[in-house]
């Protein structure tokens, strides 16, 4: 095969695919982006918990007021505040009760009282998270499965664009403004190669994350289909798995031994501080302490945290068993995990990634609208054309549409009443309502009119959001400064600086439209000034 008609067979692949799948995969992208601050958008959706102020006693002070809010308990977990979640989540498990995802009691607490918080029940940022792997409304395998394909169109995507553009460096550098077409091209182009990269890691690290659903035929196999052995002999996420308790039956009353000197010892080994505290059989003579290392500074073993263990009842230090050394294969699919789900990251990495993704997230977007602008001298000339009209109202409502419906999602956790039955799922029926409201506004509005409307509408709903705090005391901008509660301050101002986005597109969409010389008449005056 020609190497000319090589590229026009990946331009040919990279323009459908990329069609066929863009809005997914743009929705996929966006909602992955945000999803980096997962922990900072749950928090700033839980106003109640912004009253909270952590400080070197909070620990301690917890562990005492779980004798009083769960004396009975059989494990007890508790989740150390850190500067991305200034509250307390503690859980318990009665005796009897299996410690499992979902099971148990829970609870938010004050970090500097140890009281109860009576929060909103939100999802917060964990819905954004689910959405981008798992869709929403449909068997989480088939959502997995959809994104999963979906996934591997975006490498074929990427792929494929750079074996299409082989000028794709050099025209980083070049941008023509207001030159229609090759304006949008231009801006495609540099946005691929400005983060290409990242694109191409996070996305084939989504792979490798699905790699067990989408290629499980090896695993099952080799393993006559215990897929719980293969995870545990490779170090898998199930080998280290939370404290085990001792059978009650043996227990004899026994006051717990003070933390303190444990948390010191933690403390003095760990500099990236103490992340939880799991104690099983509080009060006993077989209780024991368990500690966890924040985060990991090792991206083989996907981060995974180191352990101290201590008799709870007498304060002295157990035996940890050896972890498990991964081989050559799984460090390789624990870099890429870890680097793709971001649990290690401090906050300069944490906001690095997050440029990159909407870098990314633009790079589909521009793509998706270039689409439209390459064909649309073809359809003057010929008329309507119920396909591109399709394709014009999908990008509106996918590209604009997405955002406004984030921020309807935002405006619905402060608006619905804290108390209200089923909070959680009205929020997200709002997003999807107001997502879906888009598309029919899409439908029946001229294409430019569309555009204008719904990003001046996503402007004035994410500028409106950092004055919705004035509805709390301790959730404005004024006392995120004097508490010094930077994640809200940051939330805040990232949503204006998103709310400015879609208000200077709304003002360069008003402006009067470029006029583009046609190709033959540019090349005639360039050969008349030339012999001129």
């Amino acid at each position: 095969m020609k190497a000319q008609g090589f590229r026009q067979a990946n331009s040919w692949l990279h323009t459908w695919s990329g069609l066929l799948l863009g809005w997914l995969l743009y929705a996929v992208f966006f909602t992955g982006t945000l999803s980096f601050f997962r922990d900072e958008i749950s928090f700033w959706m839980k106003p109640e918990q912004h009253v909270s102020r952590p400080d070197a006693g909070t620990p301690e002070r917890v562990v005492q007021a779980m004798h009083t809010l769960a004396p009975a308990a059989s494990v007890w977990t508790i989740t150390v505040p850190d500067e991305r979640v200034a509250a307390v989540p503690v859980q318990w498990f009665g005796q009897g009760e299996r410690p499992t995802r979902g099971a148990g009691h829970r609870l938010v607490l004050d970090a500097a009282t140890a009281q109860p918080l009576d929060v909103r029940e939100t999802r917060g940022g964990d819905f954004l998270y689910r959405f981008h792997f798992e869709l929403y409304g449909m068997p989480r395998i088939w959502g997995r499965w959809i994104v999963g394909v979906a996934t591997m169109v975006m490498l074929v995507a990427i792929v494929s664009g750079v074996i299409t553009h082989k000028k794709i460096f050099a025209d980083f550098f070049t941008f023509r403004r207001r030159k229609g077409q090759r304006s949008w091209m231009d801006a495609h182009n540099a946005l691929a190669v400005l983060a290409l990269p990242f694109h191409l890691m996070i996305t084939y690290s989504g792979l490798l994350l699905l790699m067990f659903m989408l290629m499980p035929w090896g695993m099952e196999s080799a393993y006559q289909g215990d897929t719980r052995a293969y995870f545990v002999e490779r170090g898998g996420r199930e080998a280290a798995v939370a404290v085990t308790s001792p059978p009650a039956s043996q227990a004899v009353p026994k006051p717990l031994a003070d933390v303190g000197p444990m948390l010191a010892q933690a403390q003095q080994r760990w500099p990236a501080g103490i992340g939880s505290i799991s104690i099983s059989q509080p009060g006993t003579s077989l209780a024991v302490v368990e500690l966890r290392e924040r985060g990991g500074d090792s991206l083989l073993d996907r981060g995974r945290s180191e352990r101290m263990r201590f008799d709870g009842a007498t304060g002295a230090q157990l035996e940890m068993p050896a972890g498990v050394q991964p081989d050559g294969a799984t460090a390789v699919y624990n870099v890429f995990s870890s680097l793709h789900l971001l649990r290690f990251a401090g906050p300069w990495l944490r906001w690095l990634f997050f440029i990159a993704g909407i870098l990314g997230t633009a790079m589909i977007a521009t793509g998706m609208v270039l689409w439209v602008v390459k064909r649309m001298p073809q359809r003057r000339k010929h008329g309507s054309h119920a396909g591109h009209r399709l394709v014009e109202c999908l990008n509106v409502a996918t590209i604009a549409g997405l955002p406004l419906a984030v921020g309807a999602y935002f405006w619905a956790n402060r608006l619905l009443p804290a108390q209200m039955h089923g909070r959680a799922d009205w929020e997200i029926r709002v997003f999807f309502a107001a997502w879906g409201l888009c598309l029919i506004h899409a439908w029946w509005r001229r294409h430019r009119q569309a555009w204008t409307e719904q990003l001046a509408a996503t402007a004035v709903l994410l500028a409106g959001l950092p004055l919705s705090g004035f509805l709390f005391p301790s959730s404005h901008v004024v006392a995120s400064l004097a508490a010094g509660q930077w994640v809200l301050l940051g939330m805040d101002l990232t949503l204006l600086a998103f709310a400015a986005f879609a208000g200077l597109s709304v003002w360069f969409l008003k402006k009067p439209k470029a006029v583009v010389k046609p190709a033959a008449q540019s090349r005639q005056g360039a050969t008349q000034e030339a012999t001129a």
